[in-house]
């Protein structure tokens, strides 16, 4: 019985040391010495956690500017890629971005909405300048003295009929720009969308979904 009751004592003890070995290793890691913890456990370990959720956040804030920072390039690449007619495409890249932060709507919906429409503003009714549909119907075709005259035209009725409105995806956008579409028009600016997401043409096929159009949007 003797031996029984050491042996018993032996593997509590061992498990205690081992236990306070990896609390201590633990503490360690995050920062907070033994003495703090003994001292007051629970402030040590709420210091723990809102240390760990400000980093969180801030690699959160971090990664959204380089995000934001990148988005004319994303679209510069965008264009090129696509031999798209608007020249130089860094410029156009940086109108954009500019025309979206104007009007409050995600960088990515105008040019990924000129892909659809014409192809990179390739295809367009002559002299029109229309590389986004816009005002095509039986009694004639809006024209625009300019590709930037026609983004921002755009932006402006997608911003305060469509947006303002609810209509926050490409799919709930197309019930109304494009109602006669049997969805292959939402389907395709969603790829579009995402291609720009990851910069990457084979993400645009693969992780298409039906984008939220305020994810990017920093409003005032």
């Amino acid at each position: 019985m003797k031996n029984l009751f050491f042996a018993f004592s032996w593997i509590f003890l061992s498990t205690g040391v081992i236990l306070t070995s990896v609390a201590g290793v633990q503490f360690y890691l995050q920062g907070i010495t033994w003495q703090e913890f003994i001292g007051n456990p629970s402030e040590a370990v709420r210091a723990s956690i809102t240390t760990a959720a400000e980093e969180e956040k801030q690699a959160e804030i971090t990664a959204f500017m380089e995000v934001q920072d990148a988005r004319a390039q994303i679209v510069t690449n965008f264009l090129a890629r696509y031999k798209a007619p608007l020249t130089p495409h860094a410029e156009y890249g940086e109108l954009f971005v500019e025309i979206a932060d104007d009007y409050e709507i995600d960088f990515r919906l105008l040019p990924s909405i000129a892909m659809q429409e014409s192809n990179l503003c390739k295809v367009t009714p002559p002299g029109s300048y229309n590389c986004l549909g816009l005002g095509v119907h039986s009694r004639g075709t809006w024209e625009f003295e300019s590709y930037e005259e026609n983004f921002r035209a755009a932006a402006n009725v997608l911003k305060n009929n469509y947006i303002d409105k609810g209509l926050t995806t490409p799919e709930q956008i197309m019930r109304k720009y494009t109602p006669s579409s049997n969805g292959s028009w939402a389907a395709s600016v969603n790829q579009w969308m995402a291609e720009m997401r990851y910069d990457d043409r084979g993400a645009g096929r693969t992780a298409k979904e039906d984008a939220d159009l305020l994810e990017f949007v920093e409003t005032n």
